[in-house]
């Protein structure tokens, strides 16, 4: 019995061994395995071909066209034609007939005034008038018998020149009363008080009912036909701007850009500050602006027409040297270039090309980073076309 169990306990030990034994040589066989499978996918990756994928947003045509150079300036709208309405007689005002904001014409009545005062004046100065009238006709009369008596020497030639001399009184009071009549006719019809220019009601300062004195301000007028912007130019750019310059205004509350010109230049640099006036026009006729609006201006200081120009976005610089990705024969390269003026076009940033590209040159559009030149370039239609382009064949996207 003792031999036996011996024997079955040697048995089972060896069994024990045989099978850690197994297990050991099947570890060390999948580590053996797991390297060449992370060689094999290793090699993979490097014989499968980089490609860079762009969008068609990613990508510009090179072509001519125009860059402008532009200053910015800055400033407040107001009226060339606008008047003060005053006052050029007292008296109380019956009637105002405009309101703020109402489009007038010139010569439109806009207040009436109590005419009772400078109607009795008017009277009065008639009858003085008639009165002078009366003693000149006399002394015409007297003149003229008193030439007919000193011909016929009836009487002295004294007499007759004191006869002649009051018919030149009489004849001077004709005036005089003439002039007075005037004066009153004038008053009266200043009690009408009219629009001297055509243009819309700005301010109204009284109300009917008021007593107003000579020169009191009534009423604001302004012409909104024809615009001005006052802007200051600094003293370092001043040279840039010349009469008759065009402009592009951005005006507060209104969507579309705006033409102007320079009409103007103050000689004079203004006290407190390093700059100039410059003073930019702006025709008005659907009076969409209003003055007081302020304004941005885009000045246009250079200008060139058909030159070979790419976005500013699109410029990248290696020890200053200015360079652009450009796409030839779907693969990437990088150019160095030679830059002219900077400006803009359109309203979009752009800088004009001497040399290192031809029209109609593919270049990246945007500042992407740093990218391999020599890569291959794939240009992606669609967002399906992306899809199966990036699971089968692509490794690399921009």
């Amino acid at each position: 019995m003792l031999k036996r169990k011996t024997f079955w306990i040697i048995a089972v030990v060896l069994l024990l061994a045989a099978g850690m034994m197994l297990v050991k040589k099947k570890s060390q066989g999948n580590v053996v395995q797991a390297p060449a499978s992370a060689n094999a996918s290793a090699a993979n990756m490097q014989t499968a071909p980089v490609v860079l994928e762009f969008l068609p947003a990613d990508i510009v045509e090179v072509s001519n066209t125009e860059v402008k150079k532009m200053l910015a300036l800055s400033g407040a709208l107001r009226a060339i034609n606008q008047a003060a309405v005053k006052a050029r007689v007292a008296g109380d005002i019956t009637e105002v007939l405009v309101r703020e904001g109402e489009a007038v014409q010139a010569g439109q009545v806009l207040i009436k005034m109590d005419t009772s005062d400078y109607l009795a004046r008017q009277e009065q100065a008639r009858g003085a008038l008639a009165a002078a009238q009366g003693q000149l006709e006399i002394a015409r009369l007297a003149r003229d018998n008193n030439r007919a008596l000193l011909d016929k020497s009836f009487i002295s030639k004294n007499a007759f020149d004191n006869t002649n001399n009051q018919y030149a009184i009489a004849l001077a009071n004709v005036d005089s009363a003439k002039g007075a009549l005037a004066v009153a006719q004038k008053a009266l019809a200043d009690t009408v008080i009219r629009a001297p220019i055509s243009g819309m009601i700005s301010n109204r300062m009284v109300q009917p009912g008021e007593k107003i004195s000579p020169d009191n301000r009534l009423l604001d007028v302004v012409d909104l036909r024809l615009l001005e912007m006052e802007a200051p130019v600094p003293t370092q750019d001043i040279a840039s701007i010349k009469i008759g310059q065009a402009v592009q205004l951005k005006i507060e509350g209104v969507s579309s850009a705006v033409d102007g010109k320079v009409v103007r230049i103050n000689p004079a640099t203004t006290a407190g500050s390093r700059s100039i006036m410059a003073y930019v026009q702006v025709a008005n006729p659907d009076t969409i602006l209003r003055a007081g609006m302020f304004g941005e201006a885009q000045l246009v200081v250079d200008k060139k027409s058909e030159v070979l120009t790419v976005p500013e976005t699109a410029i990248q610089y290696e020890a200053e040297q200015a360079f652009v990705y450009a796409i030839e024969n779907n693969v990437l390269q990088q150019k160095p270039v030679k830059l002219g003026l900077r400006g803009e076009n359109q309203g979009k940033p752009v800088v004009e090309v001497l040399s290192g590209l031809a029209p109609q040159a593919r270049i990246v559009k945007a500042n992407l980073g740093r990218l391999r030149a020599g890569v291959a370039v794939k240009l992606i239609a669609t967002t399906t076309t992306t899809t199966t382009t990036t699971t089968t064949t692509t490794t690399g996207k921009v």
